[in-house]
Formats: C-alpha cells, sequence, structure tokens
C-alpha cells in the first residue's frame, strides 16, 4: 500500500528522491485520519527549514493538522494544484496530491526517515 522507493516520518509524512530535490506528501494514513481535506496552507518558496519544523497546515472537515517538514532544507516547489483542488491530498496522497518540493541541506537526509515496512508497523501501533 505504502510506496517502497518513499521514506516515511512518525508525523505521517512522505518523502521521494527526485535528483537534487525531495518531493514531500502526506501519508494515506494521514489523509484517512483528517477526513475530507478542505484548504491546504503550503509553506513559501524559498524558506529554509530545519527538520521537524512547522511548515503549513491541512484544514479538513473534522480537524486541522500541522504539516511537518521531515528534513532540513529549503522549499523550492509547492503544488499549487491544490490551492483550488485541496481534495487531491484524499483521492491521490502518494501522487498527484503532493504538497511541496525541497531541496536538503545535505545529501542522504532522507535515508534516515523510516522504510515502508517500518512505517507501516508503526502505524498499526498507531490505530
Amino acid at each position: 500500500m505504502y510506496p517502497q522507493a518513499y521514506r516515511y516520518s512518525k508525523d505521517h509524512e512522505w518523502v521521494r528522491d527526485e535528483e537534487d530535490t525531495v518531493v514531500v506528501g502526506i501519508t494515506d494514513f494521514a489523509q484517512s485520519e483528517l477526513g475530507d481535506v478542505v484548504y491546504v496552507e503550503l509553506p513559501e518558496v524559498g524558506t529554509a527549514f530545519d527538520a521537524d519544523d512547522e511548515v503549513g497546515t491541512i484544514e479538513s472537515v473534522k480537524a486541522v493538522a500541522e504539516v511537518y517538514t521531515p528534513i532540513e532544507g529549503e522549499i523550492v516547489e509547492v503544488n499549487e494544484a491544490l490551492e483550488g483542488d485541496p481534495e487531491i491530498v484524499n483521492s491521490d496522497p502518494h501522487g498527484e496530491g503532493w504538497l511541496f518540493r525541497l531541496r536538503p541541506s545535505s545529501p542522504g537526509l532522507a535515508d534516515q526517515l523510516m522504510t515502508a515496512e517500518a512505517y507501516e508497523a508503526f502505524i498499526q501501533h498507531e490505530d
């Protein structure tokens, strides 16, 4: 269910390596816990963050959840499609529902996050 090539955080974000950047989104588990997403607040391009910094929020009909950056780096792009169509986060959380692209402050930072297997074991304890 969770893409094997991605890495995962305890805050339910996923990270996908793409050359010199990583793509970040929330997991299927996170979007299902939130329910229907109605608004996504994303970080500003050019802003640098430390690992685990709050970078935005996702609002649903049930709750507001903070979005954290799982690794240190600079925001280089945000998913502008979410501005007019935030429910993409629900329908395709591991694909078109990505949140932002980040240029890591050093290579290999994503390798410190959980594998898909470790994340699946982690969420079994969350239920």
